[in-house]
C-alpha cells in the first residue's frame, strides 16, 4: 500500500503547472495578497486576475489552464466528512455501509464514517488525484467538523473519528508532500495537523446568513471570539499557517463588506466576503 502511494504520488505531483519552491512555501506566495471562494463557471479568466489564491468546486469551475498560466495558485474542494449524493462514488460508498445520516442543513449529503479505512484509501488514492490531473495545485478539505461534532454528541457510537480525522488529514500530507492544503474549521483538528496544512479557512468567523430568516447576520459575539481564539493560538503554535477568513454578507452593503475586511485583518487573517451561493465573485468595495 506505502509503496504503491509513493509511485501515484511522483506520477501525480508531476501534473500541476507550478509549484511553491522549496525556498518559497505556499503560504508565504499567498501571503496577504487578495483570494477567492468561486462555485460557478461564468466567470472569464481575466475577472481573477486580482487575485492569487482560488478556491474552486471540483467539478463546476472555469478553465484551470489559462488561470494556471496566469500564476494563480488552485485548490478544488473536496467534501471528507460527507459524501453528497450526485458525487460518482456515492453509490460505491454507500454500498460499504460507512455512510450516516443526512446533514439537516444540507439535503442530499451524509455523513461518513472517517474510520473506515476504505474512506482514507478512497480520498487518498482516487479523490486527490483527480483534482491534480484535472489542473489543481492542490486541496480544500471541507466538512471536518462533522467528526468532531458527531463525537462530541455520540461519544460512544463515534469514539475515535476525531482522531480519524486528523489522520486522514496527514495522510493526504504524507502522500502529497508538496502540494498545497486548506483545512475548513475543524478548528479542534488543528493542533494534531496545523503541521500538515498550509491555510486554515475560518468560515463564518464574524458575518454569516440565516436561512431561515434568509438575511445576513453578525455571528454572536461569544462564538466570534472563540473562532478568533483558536485561530490565533493556531498562528501562534505554527507562524507559517496563513489563517484566511470567509464571511457572507449583503454586496448592496458596501459599507458592512468595508467592516468586515478591516476586522479581519485587525486579527492579522487574510478576509474574503462572499454572498451565500458563492457565485459571483464579489470584489471589495474602495474606501
Amino acid at each position: 500500500m506505502i509503496c504503491r502511494f509513493i509511485i501515484l504520488t511522483l506520477m501525480i505531483l508531476s501534473a500541476p503547472l507550478h509549484t511553491a519552491s522549496a525556498a518559497e512555501s505556499w503560504g508565504q506566495r499567498v501571503g496577504d495578497k487578495p483570494w477567492v471562494v468561486y462555485y460557478a463557471d461564468k466567470e472569464p479568466p481575466e475577472a481573477f486576475d486580482p487575485y492569487t489564491l482560488l478556491v474552486l468546486d471540483s467539478e463546476n469551475h472555469p478553465p484551470l489552464r489559462p488561470l494556471a498560466e496566469r500564476g494563480k495558485v488552485l485548490l478544488g474542494y473536496i467534501s471528507v466528512g460527507e459524501v453528497e449524493s450526485h458525487r460518482s462514488w456515492f453509490a460505491k460508498v454507500k454500498r460499504w455501509g460507512i455512510l450516516g445520516e443526512e446533514n439537516p442543513n444540507w439535503k442530499g449529503s451524509f455523513y461518513v464514517d472517517l474510520r473506515d479505512p476504505r474512506w482514507t484509501a478512497l480520498v487518498v488514492e482516487e479523490l486527490v488525484p483527480m483534482l491534480l490531473r484535472r489542473g489543481f495545485d492542490g486541496v480544500f478539505l471541507d466538512t471536518l467538523d462533522n467528526p468532531v461534532y458527531l463525537e462530541q454528541t455520540q461519544p460512544k457510537k463515534y469514539k475515535g473519528i476525531t482522531d480519524a480525522a486528523a489522520q486522514l488529514v496527514r495522510a493526504i500530507r504524507r502522500n502529497y508532500p508538496a502540494i498545497p492544503i486548506m483545512m475548513n474549521r475543524a478548528y479542534p483538528l488543528l493542533p494534531k495537523v496545523e503541521r500538515d496544512i498550509d491555510f486554515e479557512l475560518g468560515e463564518s468567523v464574524y458575518a454569516d446568513y440565516d436561512f431561515k430568516t434568509k438575511t445576513y447576520k453578525l455571528v454572536d459575539r461569544t462564538t466570534y471570539l472563540d473562532q478568533v481564539k483558536f485561530l490565533k493560538d493556531a498562528q501562534k503554535r505554527r507562524p507559517e499557517l496563513r489563517v484566511m477568513t470567509l464571511d457572507y454578507w449583503s454586496p448592496t452593503d458596501p459599507a458592512g463588506i468595508q467592516r468586515i475586511y478591516k476586522e479581519q485583518r485587525a486579527n492579522g487573517f487574510n478576509p474574503y466576503v462572499a454572498t451565500i451561493d458563492l457565485d459571483r465573485l464579489i470584489k471589495e468595495p474602495t474606501p
